[in-house]
């Protein structure tokens, strides 16, 4: 019997927010397999005992960000980790996007602030301060030019905790076409979603976000599929992927630009999708095998 974990993170005390965790793994075990979700950093799990780890919400990630990288490669020593721990190295630092721009790939403009750089920011055009590791809008903010004093303070805040800022326009086209999402699983478009805009004007960087406003089911656009097909192109070892969502944007000349790869813990939405249940089961399966 094929043994699969499925790994997640601990939110006691709330209960998890993983509404596909429980769904994925009465499917799996429905289909033959030994199915389990896993909390990523519980010491008592023996990875080496699955076939299989499949990252699936480890969504306190981005507050540790080391050691999270480093249980991954642990695990992928022992077992079949997917997506694969070099994966999860290049992916949970944002600054890959600039790897993207550099193969070519449209991607919303981004410049890098580490800890002890000036707070160069933008003084013609609404922009958005985030972490260049970070999940669920965690520290993010849009600012307007007469704001600048409030993102040196963000600024200020995210250096003093170690992290490196990412500055990006704010893509205007946002309000009016949503972010869409496109999950790749196998190789294959999966599905896809769009959601509203996240960041509202006025909005603290530490205050709680929706992560997901107005999700609704999405047909990419042939123009959507291509840039997210490019975008994976362009990932190292993109043969080994077993899932990704790519998050698209329209750029200020209408077309789609990347606003970022999920190659770690991408929320799957199946709540959303019932019908890709199926074809995630047997991908899972087949990958274990």
């Amino acid at each position: 019997m094929l043994r699969i974990a499925l790994v997640t993170y601990d939110p006691r005390p709330e209960p998890s927010k993983d509404a596909d965790l429980p769904v994925l793994v009465a499917a799996l075990r429905e289909a033959g397999a030994d199915a389990q979700a896993l909390w990523w950093d519980d010491g008592e799990v023996d990875w080496a005992g699955y076939d299989l780890a499949v990252i699936r919400s480890t969504w306190d990630y981005s507050w540790r960000a080391a050691e999270f990288v480093a249980w991954a490669e642990r695990c992928g020593k022992v077992t079949r980790l997917a997506n694969p721990a070099r994966v999860v190295r290049w992916n949970t630092d944002k600054r890959y996007l600039g790897e993207l721009a550099e193969a070519g790939v449209p991607v919303v403009p981004t410049r890098y602030l580490a800890p002890g750089d000036p707070a160069d920011l933008p003084d013609d055009h609404e922009y958005v301060v985030k972490p260049t590791s970070g999940a669920g809008a965690r520290y993010a903010a849009r600012y307007t030019p007469g704001q600048h004093e409030s993102a040196v303070r963000q600024l200020e805040r995210m250096h003093s905790e170690g992290l490196t800022a990412m500055v990006q326009p704010y893509m205007r086209g946002i309000d009016a076409g949503g972010e869409r999402a496109l999950q790749f699983f196998g190789g294959r478009l999966l599905h896809a979603s769009r959601k509203r805009a996240v960041l509202a004007p006025g909005t603290a960087f530490d205050a709680a976000k929706v992560a997901h406003p107005g999700l609704e089911p999405w047909t990419p656009t042939p123009a959507e599929h291509a840039v997210a097909e490019r975008a994976l192109a362009a990932v190292p070892d993109a043969p080994e992927l077993l899932y990704a969502r790519v998050d698209l944007v329209d750029g200020e000349d209408g077309q789609p630009r990347v606003m970022e790869l999920e190659l770690v813990e991408p929320n799957l939405f199946l709540f959303l999708h019932p019908g890709s249940l199926r074809p995630v089961v047997e991908t899972v399966l087949r990958a274990a095998r």
